[in-house]
């Protein structure tokens, strides 16, 4: 009986950490007007250089003036998984009017797992088989300590054209959220 109610204390606190923790890390960046004139306040995004899956270098200034959605992610990461066809389909419909998803990696494997993952697998959306649509690269303990730290998988970081973080999402985002971030952005 006692190591039951133990076990139910610590199973609470858990919880309470895990809540508190997901609200602190989706709070907005307070006095952002997302689109019109009014430039986005917030941190500016930490420079970095990563390799893509062909082995090139791909940089976040090199995005600059574009709307950038950083996604930490893993192979193994079920809600992980389960975000990558609202993310595909994000790509496909902003990606024209200069919005750009950097899927990063974090499987300790690296390429040797996430390229045969990205070059198999294929994801419904709207009832069609489809690739993942965006860049994926490789990172590791040093990209995620340039953001902050992680909370869990997946992450995703939404930066402005001018390279300001605006938006923080810990686990799989929704729908609605981010098409609203996005299209304020753009």
């Amino acid at each position: 009986m006692k190591k039951t109610i133990t076990l139910l204390v610590v199973v609470a606190a858990l919880v309470a950490a895990v809540w508190y923790a997901n609200r602190v890390t989706r709070q907005q960046v307070a006095h952002v007007r997302l689109g019109g004139d009014i430039p986005a306040v917030g941190p500016m995004a930490p420079e970095f250089t990563l390799k893509d899956l062909q082995g090139n270098d791909v940089s976040l200034s090199l995005l600059r003036g574009k709307v950038v959605l950083v996604n930490f992610w893993a192979t193994w990461c079920e809600p992980c998984r389960d975000e990558i066809p609202l993310l595909i389909e994000v790509q496909q419909k902003y990606g024209a009017k200069g919005f750009v998803i950097l899927g990063i990696a974090l499987d300790d494997e690296g390429k040797k797992v996430v390229a045969p993952y990205v070059a198999r697998e294929r994801f419904d959306v709207h009832g069609n088989p489809e690739a993942m649509s965006y860049p994926i690269l490789l990172g590791g303990d040093e990209i995620v300590r340039k953001f902050g730290g992680l909370l869990g998988y997946p992450t995703s970081v939404l930066i402005s054209r001018d390279g300001r973080q605006i938006k923080r999402f810990t686990g799989r985002v929704g729908d609605q959220e981010i098409n609203d971030a996005i299209q304020s952005l753009l």
